[in-house]
């Protein structure tokens, strides 16, 4: 059986669509719906179970967890950048991966758990996935100090060759309607245009950046979730990786290529960035993609574009998810 932590969120209901396009139904859900519309994500994929994620949690301290688990996909956090609550982040984002990892580890089972690129924050150490040199990483939000606080205590507790951290870059694509705020900039950028005509960038709070020439490196979550999956299929790589292109990319390039996949002609305003973000911005990021190459990942990753093309026409312009 699999587990999949966050399985009804976005890479996690991508992750379950890829399984099940494998032939993979033994799974069970793991997640919160409460009165997200995250649900929708489920509707059309095949899984054995699902349990809350509290319920879970407790099943684990009681050592109480189903029989015949090999792997755990552990995908649950919260991901709000603007999340404030250190206290709530660290009790979700923490204490959860702690209990989880711990259990995984002394059942001989398979543990792959999402860090974050939010963890570099602004990327003065460089993007390098190397564990012995995390200390120096200062994050810029409580979010990615909570997944920082996971990966040191990872470290610290001897895992590092025993289980696998993944951070996460930019990642956008299908299953991410329910994400509000936090939804990428194809998804709000496309229901801009499909308003108004045009969207709306930050200006550029950085003088080494004109703006909408702050990069980032933008990874569909289909590739996002072949190089998750890697790591079961290879449980001889453990470790910090980082899931990403290793290709930044402007926000001018990102959004010409919703115009383009829209049918339209671009058309940009720029407009103020909010006090509530201006100070933990990240205004550059660009994974070193150089271990997961190593240590045997080959396929080809999905260009800007042709994400973006696949993302809007296939996904967006029809209101599919994955899986229907």
């Amino acid at each position: 059986m699999i587990v999949v932590t966050g399985g009804a969120g976005f890479i996690g209901s991508a992750l379950i669509a890829e399984l099940n396009q494998r032939g993979e139904t033994d799974i069970l859900v793991v997640d919160e719906l409460g009165t997200s519309s995250a649900w929708k994500n489920l509707r059309a994929l095949s899984f054995s179970d699902y349990i809350e994620k509290g319920d879970f949690l407790e099943m684990v301290v009681e050592g109480q967890i189903p029989a015949g688990i090999d792997t755990v996909f552990h995908l649950g956090a919260c991901s709000s950048t603007t999340e404030m609550d250190m206290s709530f982040l660290v009790q979700n984002n923490f204490e959860y991966t702690k209990w989880l990892a711990s259990w995984c580890v002394s059942s001989n089972v398979r543990f792959v758990y999402a860090s974050s690129a939010a963890t570099y924050g602004a990327g003065e150490q460089g993007f390098l996935d190397d564990e012995s040199q995390i200390d120096a990483l200062r994050p810029l939000n409580p979010y990615g100090y909570s997944k920082q606080m996971a990966d040191l205590w990872v470290r610290r507790s001897g895992y590092t060759d025993k289980i696998v951290g993944l951070k996460y870059f930019n990642v956008f694509g299908p299953n991410e309607y329910h994400k509000g705020d936090m939804r990428s900039y194809v998804l709000k950028g496309f229901e801009q245009i499909r308003a108004t005509g045009q969207v709306k960038l930050f200006k550029s709070g950085d003088p080494k950046y004109a703006d909408g020439d702050y990069v980032r490196d933008f990874i569909y979550v289909k590739d996002a979730v072949a190089m998750t999956l890697f790591f079961m299929d290879h449980p001889q790589a453990n470790g910090l990786f980082n899931i990403g292109t290793g290709r930044a990319r402007s926000w001018n390039d990102y959004v010409k290529a919703i115009f383009a996949a829209a049918g339209k002609v671009p058309k940009i305003e720029f407009v103020d960035m909010p006090d509530s973000i201006r100070n933990q911005y990240q205004y550059y990021t660009q994974a070193n993609i150089d271990k997961i190459r190593q240590a045997g990942y080959a396929a080809e990753i999905t260009s800007l574009e042709d994400a973006v093309q696949d993302y809007v026409q296939n996904y967006l312009a029809t209101g599919r998810y994955l899986g229907d």
